[in-house]
């Protein structure tokens, strides 16, 4: 050992006696132990002060912000007193002796801090719930239970919670974006590299969660729409979008446009508006017909760019307790635009994305269900490999809503546990007990759906065997014999899921499971006899959102059987079957036009103006002016549509760049 070291190692005896006797003050200590002391001190108490502070209550940002303060001018007097005190020993070990005065301001510094040490440490203390005294290194969660209790908030995390804790129906907002998902598929490089720099003198968006502003897009003016909280109930929060008096006036206008059946009217009015939501989603529709994707895509992607710059500031997408009433005509449009945005986003090959979005419509009303996402969220958990998800839902939401009665549900479920049955990563008797529940579970789906598998082998293209087809129960009476309601439903199964059923080990599984029906059918199973009397008296009629739902999904084995009551109503593509208790704030004003003299340009005019009337009289010179200059305006919209590309360019409206602008193309833009 040194004679540096038993110096320093006497010096500490010598004070640990005089500071039990009280005689010591640390003019005593030497002045090498003196320094080493006073370094030590400094950083065990701001060691000791960082974990204080991080126990405290952290919901104010403004002690953050101080306390964040007071450990950085902590950590710079802890450097600059340990610098001192290295760089005062020579290189033969001498110490060097500082003056009288610089000693006694050292002193009472190092005292100073001993003082704040003491009182630190009685702050930390914490009391357990039996009374004792507990050091808060030692009990971590006794802290974060009495912080939860005195803020009244919930501090568990997800990366703590794991997937469990969650909910079947929880929302990320990053999975919004589907660039996240095609990055895990193709890599950060191979979606970014599509993107181009943003151009000068292009409008500026502000940035959203659910769409991606492009520049080619108009410039942004608020369209008159905002949202209002009506009332917080149950711990949810009613939300309800409300139309100003400009946007009713051009409301009106869309749906002068709309009863003149000419597309064209729509496309004069959006340019006037280009952020009108209705008007938005029509011509989507027109565009997704004419086989244009892209504009149908990007016109959605603005309704939805729309609704969420008028968003409330409390309008939450992911905590699953705001909602909105579909009742309201002014918020049935932005379930409309999620709808047609998660049925792109999947056609797209994001179902992932598309089924993050399934889960946000059906938290805005998971009790009626207006758009009826249960029957679809199913095939988009199954899409993007979500078996765990699919099975959590199924367990919370069977006792109460009775899940194993709809046929995708009964059917899904079970190929979800196939799956799962066929991962790796799971021991061999977990695997067992899988497949022993898939078996089960098709088993009885087969048994009480019956009517589902011809109509998915016929779209998978398997010929079945012949003791399938020629039996009563899986032949054609297995069709005839359905109620309305559930061929409805199973048409809309098949025709939506048959492409998850065509691997050839679903298929090998399915084949046993048929024939172990058959078996049980023959034998005259107590199940087979119950599943067939729940079949009559249930499935009579499906409900209005049942409807909405298949016309919205445009499967064609499932439209083929609407009820004749719902296919032969005009149905509108910005209002697919309106509840019949809608709650109207505003009406439209009533006009007497003659319907059987009245012209599609008279129609036109009063899209445009609404006081114009070809029936009013003899017109003026500037009626005439007025209707020569409308002629001409209809013969451009006409031009307009003869090919759906033309109306792109005019739809996206891009604003024509300054005049100081040295880019500017004058012919372009002449």
């Amino acid at each position: 050992m040194s004679t540096r070291a038993l110096r320093r190692l006497r010096g500490k005896q010598r004070g640990q006696e005089a500071l039990r006797s009280g005689d010591l003050t640390f003019c005593d200590v030497p002045e090498e132990d003196q320094d080493t002391a006073n370094a030590s001190i400094q950083t065990k108490t701001s060691q000791k002060a960082k974990r204080d502070r991080a126990k405290k209550d952290v919901t104010n940002i403004y002690e953050l912000m101080v306390d964040a303060e007071r450990i950085s001018s902590d950590e710079e007097t802890e450097n600059v007193d340990v610098n001192k005190a290295s760089s005062v020993e020579s290189n033969n070990g001498d110490i060097e002796k500082p003056d009288q005065k610089q000693d006694e301001g050292t002193q009472k510094k190092c005292g100073d801090r001993v003082k704040k040490k003491k009182k630190k440490k009685k702050k930390t203390k914490v009391t357990s719930e039996d009374g004792e005294e507990v050091a808060p290194d030692d009990n971590i969660d006794l802290i974060l239970e009495n912080l939860e209790k005195s803020n009244g908030l919930s501090l568990q995390s997800e990366d703590c919670g794991g997937s469990d804790r969650k909910s079947a129906l929880h929302v990320e907002h990053r999975n919004l974006n589907p660039e996240t998902e095609l990055k895990r598929y193709f890599g950060a490089r191979a979606v970014q590299g599509d993107q181009r720099p943003r151009q000068r003198n292009r409008p500026f968006h502000r940035s959203t969660w659910m769409t991606s502003v492009k520049d080619s897009w108009p410039r942004y003016s608020r369209p008159g729409i905002s949202m209002t909280l009506l009332q917080s109930q149950d711990g949810a929060q009613y939300f309800t979008f409300e139309h100003n008096r400009d946007y009713q006036q051009v409301q009106f206008k869309f749906l002068e446009a709309v009863k003149s059946m000419d597309p064209n009217n729509i496309v004069v009015l959006l340019r006037l508006n280009p952020y009108h939501i209705d008007s938005l989603l029509q011509l989507s529709d027109v565009g997704r017909i004419q086989e244009d994707q892209e504009l149908a895509r990007d016109l959605i992607e603005m309704a939805l760019y729309s609704f969420e710059c008028s968003f409330h500031p409390l309008f939450s997408l992911t905590s699953g307790t705001s909602r909105l009433d579909y009742l309201r005509p002014e918020n049935r449009a932005f379930y409309l635009a999620l709808f047609k945005h998660m049925m792109f986003l999947e056609k797209r090959g994001c179902p992932r994305t598309a089924l993050e979005y399934c889960k946000l419509i059906l938290s805005l009303e998971p009790e009626s269900d207006p758009l009826c996402m249960l029957l679809l969220i199913d095939f988009l958990m199954l899409r993007s490999r979500e078996y765990q998800a699919l099975v959590q839902l199924y367990q919370e939401w069977e006792e109460h809503r009775n899940l194993s009665q709809l046929p995708n549900f009964a059917y899904s479920t079970a190929l979800c546990h196939f799956h799962l049955s066929q991962q790796e990563d799971m021991g061999p008797e977990e695997n067992d007990k899988q497949r022993h529940k898939a078996d089960q579970t098709l088993q009885n789906a087969l048994i009480m759906f019956p009517g589902v598998l011809m109509p998915l082998l016929d779209l998978c293209t398997v010929q079945p065997d012949a003791s399938v087809t020629t039996h009563d129960f899986f032949g054609p009476r297995s069709q005839t014999g359905q109620p309305p309601a559930l061929a409805e439903l199973t048409a809309l199964y098949a025709g939506r899921t048959f492409t998850l059923w065509k691997e050839a080990a679903v298929m090998l599984w399915l084949e046993e499971s048929v024939k172990e029906v058959l078996h049980r059918v023959d034998a005259k199973d107590l199940l087979v006899e119950d599943c067939q009397n729940k079949r009559k008296q249930r499935y009579q009629s499906a409900p209005r959102n049942i409807h909405r739902h298949v016309l919205l999904s445009e499967i064609k084995e499932a439209i083929s059987s609407l009820p004749f009551e719902v296919t032969s109503q005009p149905l509108m593509g910005f209002d697919p079957l309106p509840p019949l208790d809608s709650v109207v704030s505003y009406f439209q004003p009533e006009r007497h036009v003659g319907a059987t003299s009245e012209s599609t340009l008279s129609l036109f005019f009063r899209s445009l103006l609404p006081n114009f009337n070809l029936q009013d009289g003899p017109m003026q010179e500037e009626d005439v002016e007025v209707a020569r200059a409308g002629q001409e305006l209809n013969q451009e919209v006409n031009r307009l549509m003869v090919a759906m590309r033309d109306m792109l360019a005019n739809i996206r409206f891009q604003e024509p760049p300054r005049e100081d602008d040295p880019d500017r193309d004058e012919e372009e833009w002449d």
